[in-house]
């Protein structure tokens, strides 16, 4: 019996006991599993939520200036009236040296009244009348040194031509632009303050200054890769660039002006205020691309963009640079080879010219500023009438190759020829004449090779405008030597030699150009994406070894010896009149796709489409949470 009541006990107490503890401790442990399930939605929640936050919130925005009138501005015009004006200035700024370095290291007359130290040498009665004496220079410096301050400049500005322009295809090229010439406006400040301590001091700081200004122009094509339609692309950067030569026009009187009437500081002080007030409003009124600009229209920013081909807000920066291509291309030679012809005469006359006069004709055209500016003052008002006529004949009638030969060869031919006449005109006047015609006549040839960077890679254009620049540069350097050996006694005949090498140089220009040149995006010119998959390269050729895109139906001829002849197929699988069944054996279910003796088609037309090698991708599992799924422990 003790027995007996033990096992009713344990029926009674125990069981019913262990077997709530074994409810209550599964029940434990499916709560836990549900408050750890709960509390990961929230973690999840919470993210969603802080998305959702920062989505909302509103975003910082730079600041700019609330200016309405610049929604009524186009504002690519905008960026090319303002970029003029800062080669105006950045060209201001090299002849400030030039100009004031004649009365740093001249001797000059003066007046005195009643000094002191004259009245010893003179009588009494003369004692109040002025008399003139000389006055030594302020820096004696000897013409080697002169020559140094002034070709410094261009020691430093051949050095960053190509890394300008690598750097104005990887950050934003105004704020490159606009930072140089800011820059370079601040050093000019420093140069009359340089000049009293030492000239290696003013030497130090030309070439800072050609430094900083050596990624002007890659920058200026760096700008307008992505605000210029491909048929504006001569008119807005030939507005940009006649600001260079206006500049070579305003400088140099500007200049004296300042000189004769304030001092020989005042010219490094007046451009370099100019310079810093220019490079504020450029940096607030400049943007990198046209979905930058919060003042843009929006037909002017779909216009630009759907024009360029490219979405202007998404770029990538990251893209391999093909230094090779750039080096094997014969069109980027074509650009190098007009650059360094027009160089050569741009700077033959713009060092050269005043001596020319003098020795030749005996006369100083330098102290005429009309006369002396007049071959540029042409060339700046025929630059941008070029780049019109150039971009309304690419729009109506012809290609962009044949636009850029003959407004390049035609501009050189034209110079070549003018160049000819200077070099055997023994009068003044005929000497002028011809020389301006042939500086105005060069004009033309900027709405070719200049422009032409954009034609070819539009991506780096800034980094083969800065190779081409750089080679000019070059020119630059060389043709002053060659003219200092050539005219040591300063004979007409010389100096016909001298304009007679320049006419041939740009007659070389013409047949390079001419035969290796294009206006059309050259193959290397966009980087190959990352990611270049497509199903359709996987598609294997029919019998006849063709590849059909997919959903294309083909109909067989007669002279198709196939088992269906004559039947309508689908990238070239025949339709044989089966369903998607097996007709040997229904119970097979639907054909394997390597099954050949078997098609899908409905009627006459087969729908069994290729089958695609499908790409790996990683892809988010999606999560089971325990406690909503059917084998839960209840």
């Amino acid at each position: 019996m003790p027995f007996g009541n033990f096992q009713t006990l344990k029926e009674r107490i125990i069981y019913p006991a262990r077997d709530a503890a074994s409810s209550a401790k599964s029940s434990i442990s499916r709560v836990m599993r549900k408050d750890a399930d709960e509390k990961s939605f929230v973690k999840y929640d919470e993210l969603d939520e802080a998305y959702i936050d920062e989505e909302e919130a509103p975003k910082s925005k730079p600041f700019h200036f609330k200016c309405d009138c610049c929604r009524c501005v186009s504002q690519r015009y905008l960026i090319a009236c303002l970029s003029s004006i800062g080669f105006i200035i950045s060209f201001g700024i090299r002849c400030n040296m030039g100009v004031a370095i004649v009365t740093m290291t001249k001797e000059l007359e003066s007046s005195s009244d009643s000094d002191s130290n004259f009245s010893t040498f003179s009588n009494t009665s003369q004692h109040n009348k002025t008399h003139p004496f000389l006055r030594l220079p302020e820096f004696t410096w000897t013409p080697e040194t002169i020559g140094a301050v002034d070709s410094s400049f261009f020691w430093g500005y051949i050095i960053t031509q190509i890394p300008g322009g690598y750097l104005a295809s990887r950050l934003p090229a105004n704020r490159i632009f606009g930072l140089a010439i800011g820059t370079s406006a601040f050093l000019n400040l420093l140069l009359p303050g340089a000049a009293q301590v030492h000239f290696g001091l003013v030497m130090a700081v030309r070439i800072l200054q050609g430094i900083v200004e050596g990624v002007t122009y890659p920058a200026c094509h760096g700008m307008w890769r992505h605000w210029a339609p491909p048929l504006e692309r001569s008119k807005l950067a030939t507005i940009s660039f006649c600001g260079s030569y206006a500049g070579a026009v305003l400088g140099m009187p500007l200049s004296g002006i300042l000189t004769k009437n304030f001092g020989w500081q005042s010219g490094f002080y007046v451009f370099g205020a100019m310079g810093i007030i220019w490079s504020i409003f450029f940096w607030f009124f400049s943007f990198e691309r046209p979905a930058c600009n919060p003042y843009i229209s929006q037909e002017e920013l779909i216009y630009i963009e759907t024009s360029i081909g490219e979405n202007t807000s998404l770029t990538n920066k990251n893209m391999r640079t093909p230094w090779l291509s750039f080096f094997t291309s014969m069109p980027v030679y074509a650009i190098n080879v007009a650059n360094f012809c027009r160089s050569w005469t741009f700077y033959l006359l713009i060092i050269s010219q005043p001596m020319y006069f003098k020795e030749v004709f005996h006369d100083d055209v330098a102290k005429s500023g009309i006369l002396s500016a007049l071959p540029h003052l042409v060339m700046a008002i025929i630059v941008p009438i070029g780049g019109q006529i150039a971009d309304n004949l690419r729009q109506r009638h012809l290609t962009t190759t044949t636009v850029r030969k003959i407004f390049n060869c035609g501009g050189f031919g034209l110079e070549a020829c003018f160049l000819l006449g200077v070099a055997f005109a023994r009068d003044k006047t005929a000497a002028m004449v011809c020389l301006t015609l042939a500086v105005g006549s060069s004009g033309f040839a900027i709405s070719g090779f200049n422009v032409n960077h954009l034609d070819l890679a539009p991506r780096y254009a800034s980094i083969l405008m800065g190779l081409s620049n750089g080679i000019g540069t070059l020119a630059g350097m060389m043709c002053p030597v060659v003219t200092e050996l050539l005219t040591k006694k300063g004979t007409a005949d010389e100096w016909q030699n001298v304009f007679i090498i320049a006419s041939v140089v740009h007659f070389l220009g013409i047949t390079f150009y001419g035969i290796f040149a294009s206006g059309e995006q050259q193959h290397w010119a966009e980087p190959h994406g990352e990611d270049t998959w497509r199903p359709e390269d996987t598609l294997k050729p029919d019998t006849t070894g063709k590849f059909l895109s997919y959903g294309a139906f083909q109909e067989q001829t007669s002279d198709y010896k196939g088992p269906n002849n004559g039947v309508i197929a689908m990238n070239g699988n025949v339709g044989n009149g089966h369903t998607g069944f097996n007709s040997s054996n229904n119970s097979k279910g639907p054909r394997d796709r390597n099954d050949d003796t078997s098609q899908s088609s409905f009627g006459q037309y087969s729908f069994d489409g290729p089958m695609y090698e499908t790409k790996e991708e990683l892809v988010q599992v999606q999560s089971r949470d325990r406690y909503l799924s059917e084998d839960r422990d209840l």
